[in-house]
């Protein structure tokens, strides 16, 4: 295995995995543990402070996805950070949020004693312990695992929330609106809006664990669809039952007792779970207690792993933590954070240290909101997310100061320990990573506007995440070969006629003005951006107003040479592939260069190109050959089955489609009423899995 497969993460998390791990982080002391303390703060407004709290972490998350899928990348904060301001920032912001997420999910499990505490006597340590043990080999097991476990946890938890909010509503409905709130809510605001303000500090990290996934992005499938939309619908459900769910503790409880209790929503469900048998009630409230803990600490684990095998990548840590097991798991960052974890809460008091590190997340917040400003302003061509956020930069300005207000609200001890975890990352950077990397952030992009320097490996860094991440869903290359045009010239003829007479074709075809085609592809090739080699050139083009991708594939019967920067010639090439794209689609415009390029370093390409001897074969000598297959309908064997059926009817296996037919010296883009008939060849393109597994079901043929 190379050291590049090596640090390689493989893509196993869906849309509800997303779900599940923000969702799954956000719900343990905010909801379980925190509703009593922060009454005590703010009065009944209390449930106003969590609405507003919500709605003030919109920003946050809004960057976070923009970030995650413009660099779905393991490290979250930690990567965008160092990519966007540095790897002094990104250090900071690293190795502090590392820590501040071993300290939470510590927590989490220690908070799980006070609501077994209701039955059991448990020694809460030596069970944080245990737990930390078996999470951290789940972790290792593979994030499939994770994710399967996290599902089960959040699914038990919200089963439970919504009976607890049903119930809960019926008993104020029992007890009548009226009358609760001049009770229960009456004072509203009994400390004012001082007393509100601040409440709003404490709880706003309840939904801290949102952004959790950010540091899994790099194994989301199509994250640029699974993030943005599983991060919105997870802040929907968790502010809606923060909001609901204290509304109803409030109603239900004294205040005086409620101010004191660590376990309200136990109590609240005890005064109206009376129904139950026995203590049924409070049991379920505790098993979803405990789902809460154990999911916020699992997605804890998950995602502060990521944080370390990043750094590890980038040689801020031991290189040795970005390595990958053999279940494409970052073992060692895995082992490192439960050891670490480990230590902490045998050595430390947790729900107190914890409780510290909120005020170090709400930095990492706004430095976040700083992060896109920074990298949509230096207009680097790489930086292209899947997902904008909107209101830019209204949001992202608000985002950047509503953190740091917050973080005014908190008090000095916990301003002292953020400035403590950031002197001990400013040593460490100090101490080892500094002589170890080599990279500068966007920052240097935003400067090089301004008339200083940049940094082109960072450039060069974000076009390659944009083409791995291009390749996570279908594979556009194949469908682009395939329905490509062909130019198979029979006469010797110019480079600067070829250019021409593509334009002219893709004019007629599709309306695109030859002229914007043609001096555009003149002019990349003067300026030397056409890549050549290996009697292959690639020239490419992208255009403001076009809407679709489209590629001229020209076959030459001599040799032909470019004219390239300071009016040289290039070396003589025999294919030219043309490619020309919408200039708001850069993403997808390098990925298919990319591949192009693959082919040309091929070192079989160029005798199975000029030995072709029909359209088909000129294409699928473009293809590369794990994801293709070439089969001929004959009138026995495998293939027979094939004869008479249309395109629709036809199982193959999946991640695999009949991309081209060849009937009868002319080639036909099948739809799904196109009949199949004894003695078509068929291109059939898919992921490479799926071609082997055809190849074995065709092998006769």
């Amino acid at each position: 295995m190379s050291e590049v497969e090596d640090q390689k993460l493989s893509k196993e998390l869906g849309l509800f995995d997303v779900f599940a791990i923000s969702t799954g982080a956000m719900f343990s002391s905010g909801f379980f543990l925190l509703p009593g303390l922060a009454a005590a703060e703010a009065g009944p407004s209390v449930v106003l402070a969590y609405l507003i709290a919500g709605i003030l972490m919109l920003p946050a998350m809004l960057s976070m996805a923009e970030l995650s899928t413009a660099m779905p990348r393991a490290g979250g904060a930690y990567y965008f950070l160092d990519r966007a301001l540095g790897p002094v920032v990104g250090t900071v912001g690293g190795v502090g949020t590392w820590i501040a997420l071993i300290l939470k999910s510590a927590f989490a499990l220690i908070g799980m004693g006070a609501y077994l505490g209701l039955f059991f006597d448990v020694p809460a340590k030596q069970l944080a312990v245990a737990l930390t043990v078996l999470f951290t080999v789940v972790n290792i097991v593979g994030a499939k695992e994770t994710g399967r476990l996290q599902r089960w946890l959040v699914v038990i938890l919200l089963a439970v929330l919504f009976f607890f909010l049903v119930q809960g509503f019926l008993e104020i409905a029992s007890l009548g609106v009226g009358q609760v709130r001049e009770n229960q809510f009456s004072p509203f605001m009994p400390f004012g809006l001082t007393g509100l303000f601040a409440t709003v500090g404490l709880v706003f990290v309840s939904y801290a664990g949102l952004t959790k996934v950010a540091s899994v992005a790099e194994e989301v499938q199509n994250p640029d669809v699974n993030i943005p939309l599983g991060m919105t619908l997870s802040l929907i459900v968790a502010t809606a039952a923060y909001v609901l769910g204290v509304l109803i503790i409030v109603a239900v409880l004294e205040p005086s007792a409620l101010h004191d209790d660590l376990t309200p929503v136990a109590t609240a469900a005890q005064s109206f779970f009376d129904w139950l048998p026995g203590s049924t009630g409070v049991i379920l409230i505790v098993m979803a207690a405990i789902a809460a803990f154990a999911s916020t600490a699992n997605a804890g684990i998950m995602s502060a792993s990521r944080y370390l095998f990043a750094m590890g990548r980038d040689k801020v840590v031991s290189p040795g933590f970005a390595r990958v097991g053999r279940f494409k798991t970052p073992t060692r960052a895995v082992w490192g954070t439960g050891a670490v974890m480990v230590v902490i809460l045998v050595s430390f008091d947790v729900m107190s240290v914890a409780k510290l590190a909120s005020a170090f997340q709400l930095l990492i917040f706004a430095m976040l909101n700083l992060a896109v400003i920074v990298l949509r302003e230096s207009r680097i061509e790489g930086y292209d997310p899947g997902y904008r956020s909107p209101f830019y930069p209204w949001i992202q300005g608000a985002g950047t100061l509503i953190p740091l207000w917050l973080i005014t609200q908190m008090g000095g001890i916990t301003i002292l320990f953020t400035f403590g975890l950031i002197g001990a990352a400013l040593w460490w950077y100090a101490y080892y990573a500094r002589e170890h990397m080599a990279r500068e952030g966007a920052v240097l992009h935003l400067f090089e506007r301004l008339g200083r320097q940049r940094d082109p490996g960072l450039e060069r860094e974000l076009r390659e995440v944009l083409l791995e991440s291009d390749r996570a869903g279908r594979d556009p290359f194949t469908e682009l070969v395939a329905e490509s045009r062909v130019i198979d010239l029979e006469e010797p003829t110019e480079y600067e006629t070829i250019v021409w007479r593509v334009s002219a074709r893709l004019s007629a075809e599709y309306g695109i003005a030859a002229d914007d085609v043609a001096e555009g592809i003149l002019t990349e090739s003067r300026v030397g951006l056409t890549p050549v080699a290996n009697g292959v050139a690639l020239p490419h083009v992208k255009l403001a107003d076009l809407k679709t991708f489209h590629l001229v594939l020209v076959r030459t019967c001599e040799d032909v040479c470019l004219t390239v920067e300071g009016g040289r010639t290039s070396k003589p090439v025999r294919a030219l592939f043309f490619l020309v794209s919408p200039e708001s689609r850069p993403r997808r415009h390098l990925g298919l260069l990319a591949s192009l390029a693959g082919r040309m370093d091929d070192d079989v390409f160029m005798e199975e190109w000029l030995s072709a001897e029909t359209e088909q074969e000129l294409k699928e000598a473009v293809l590369q050959e794990e994801r293709f297959l070439s089969l001929e309908i004959a009138e026995e064997g495998a293939t027979a089955e094939l004869a008479e059926h249309e395109v629709r009817e036809i199982e193959l296996v999946e991640g695999a489609l009949i991309a081209l037919v060849h009937r009868n010296g002319t080639v036909v883009i099948p739809r799904g009423r196109t009949r199949l008939e004894e003695g078509d060849r068929l291109t059939i393109v898919g992921e490479p899995d799926a071609i082997r597994e055809l190849r074995l079901r065709f092998a006769g043929d």
